[in-house]
């Protein structure tokens, strides 16, 4: 990858994370190991105070994995940190980020020093997706400080993401894209941990079923992120339609019906679908784009599979599934008089009344006829 491709995937991350509300303006810090043209090892890593919605060519500086670098902007602060996360073996990308619902659920009153609690996700994009926690760090100095370089990057060893109590969360990828998402999951669950607490849900409660049992609680097991078939269109000559889809996957993304690259669109051809695995595309960071048959194929994910059922089984001409989070959250929602779990929605504001009388709500193992007739 060179410097230019560099510096144009780092604005279109920053201006998603902007957008998608975990990046304050001058906020947080994108990292990417990658190889020049002489063979060296080099970090690319914004500067310090860098506008990630706006990003420049100045803005970003390329230091050795291994030492400090100055230019016409200081690297950012926190560049021993992510040196350190960069030099394990298999992560080519970090990024730290302001995400504030994950910062409020695990901020505590207890006397400091102390060991927070982590944060454990009790949806199934952040419960497979963060590897079942996200461990959260308390710091005297939470800003770039010598103890967050000691312990920040063993963390990120282990776990995907970590949390630093109070300030934000540092994740690691294959790719930048691959640690935004992370960062995206992080935020996700931390946000319906925190409205499920304001309805006072039993989180805790939750949690101890969730981690003692995931399968039940969680209708399928999201795929593991790859973005080895991002960039590929398999009907670039149907401009129109790949515009539909982009522009569906910017709407999913800026509305936050789904965090980044999750969720999935697809079209009903005659004997093909076309398919987008990755329904929440910010722009410029668009998922892959594929034309698939309809005959459910032994390879396919429990995901696209549901696709090719409710198609073989109905006359719909489209599906999309996201992961909405006010969803999840009162998925979990019970009436106080009331022992199990709410079983519908009732839309009370007009849009809504007039488009759906009842959104039904399902326990997690539905069986797919039922979730068929709850579509029609």
């Amino acid at each position: 990858m060179t410097k230019q491709e560099i510096l144009q995937k780092f604005i279109a991350v920053g201006k998603a994370a902007l957008m998608y509300d975990i990046e304050d303006s001058h906020s947080g810090n994108l990292a990417q190991k990658f190889v020049d043209e002489n063979g060296r090892t080099l970090m690319a890593i914004t500067a310090t105070g860098a506008q990630k919605g706006a990003l420049e060519p100045d803005d970003i500086c390329f230091p050795g994995i291994d030492e400090t670098t100055f230019g016409h902007y200081k690297a950012s602060s926190e560049t021993d940190i992510h040196a350190a996360i960069l030099s394990y073996s298999g992560v080519f990308a970090s990024m730290h980020a302001h995400t504030k619902y994950a910062t409020i659920v695990t901020m505590d009153d207890e006397d400091k020093p102390n060991q927070p609690k982590p944060l454990i996700p009790i949806d199934p994009l952040g419960y497979y997706g963060l590897n079942g926690k996200v461990p959260v760090e308390w710091y005297a100095v939470a800003c770039g400080s010598p103890q967050m370089v000691k312990t920040i990057p063993p963390l990120l060893k282990n776990y995907v993401a970590t949390i630093v109590q109070g300030h934000g969360t540092f994740a690691r990828g294959t790719s930048i894209e691959h640690a935004f998402y992370h960062l995206c999951l992080v935020n996700n669950s931390g946000y319906i941990l925190y409205k499920a607490q304001l309805l006072k849900i039993d989180v805790e409660a939750i949690q101890r079923k969730v981690m003692k049992s995931p399968n039940t609680c969680f209708h399928t097991r999201p795929e593991p992120y790859t973005n080895e078939l991002d960039g590929r269109c398999d009907f670039a000559d149907e401009p129109q339609t790949v515009r539909e889809f982009l522009k569906a996957g910017e709407h999913i993304f800026q509305s936050r019906l789904s965090p980044f690259h999750t969720g999935s669109i697809s079209l009903r051809c005659v004997d093909t679908m076309l398919y987008a695995p990755k329904a929440s595309m910010p722009p410029n960071l668009p998922g892959p784009l594929l034309e698939i048959p309809l005959e459910i194929q032994p390879t396919d994910s429990e995901e696209l599979k549901i696709h090719k059922q409710i198609y073989a089984n109905s006359t719909f001409q489209s599906v999309m599934h996201t992961y909405i989070p006010e969803a999840e959250i009162n998925a979990y929602f019970k009436y106080p008089d009331q022992q199990d779990y709410v079983d519908r929605i009732i839309p009370i504001d007009v849009e809504g009344g007039f488009l759906y009388l009842v959104i039904p709500v399902f326990e997690p193992r539905v069986d797919f006829d039922t979730l068929l007739k709850a579509l029609y």
